[in-house]
């Protein structure tokens, strides 16, 4: 099989998005109209859409060794930030700036990580092996079916872990649970608007690639990583 033209591509805008929403996350909460948010949400949900992409045109082998790349890279930026913000600051930065700053705007703590971590290993693995395993039982038919309910589900799991790990006793009970539902409804609905988008990225990406990856019978197991082509 032919090197893909476009994976890399994928690849970086995949993790850009993933590394740019944990940070917007931990550094603000913001209310738009009855909805309160975590920052990173109104960037986050562009994750699931590049995991359909990946698993429909390239494969849930490729889908996976992305998904892992991403986890690394969100685990590699909280430590960066955890370690820079546990040294000393220089005394003119101390002065004008200060620790307390820092520390408000990257208020990542280990919940928060772990939090992070979690919900996005479980839900976009969810995501990816349900798309995967529709699209074994449709034939490849109805696109729309498969990445709407794919993300209905990876997004439910990642929404429950991250609220419960990240804020559950450290936020009030009702705004954790406005947060919840806020970031669901939106993430959903942001894949539901973004669906003729997703039609028309896949189609082209097909076409420029000559490939449409059928994972019939492909080991689903997260941890057994293999190469994305044979």
């Amino acid at each position: 099989m032919k090197s893909p033209k476009h994976l890399d591509l994928l690849l970086a805008s995949f993790v850009t998005v993933l590394v740019l929403s944990n940070i917007a996350s931990a550094a603000k909460i913001v209310t738009l109209g009855p909805f309160t948010y975590d920052a990173g949400t109104l960037l986050f949900p562009l994750s699931y859409i590049f995991g359909d992409v990946l698993t429909e045109v390239y494969g849930y082998r490729a889908a996976r060794r992305v998904i892992w790349i991403g986890f690394a890279m969100i685990a590699l930026t909280s430590l960066v930030i955890l370690v820079v913000g546990a040294l000393p600051g220089e005394a003119e930065w101390s002065r004008t700036v200060g620790q307390d700053a820092y520390d408000k705007i990257f208020s990542l703590t280990p919940r928060i990580v772990l939090g992070s971590l979690l919900g996005y290993w479980s839900g976009s693995f969810a995501n990816s092996m349900l798309l995967a395993r529709l699209k074994s039982i449709t034939g490849g038919r109805m696109l729309w079916l498969r990445t709407i309910s794919s993300t209905v589900i990876g997004e439910a799991f990642d929404t429950a872990a991250f609220c419960a790990i990240a804020f559950l006793g450290a936020l009030p009970n009702e705004l954790v649970w406005s947060i919840a539902v806020s970031n669901y409804v939106f993430k959903v609905g942001v894949e539901v608007l973004f669906t003729p988008l997703t039609y028309i990225i896949v189609g082209a990406l097909k076409r420029s690639e000559g490939v449409d990856s059928n994972d019939e019978g492909v080991d689903l197991n997260p941890f057994a990583l293999r190469s994305a082509q044979k």
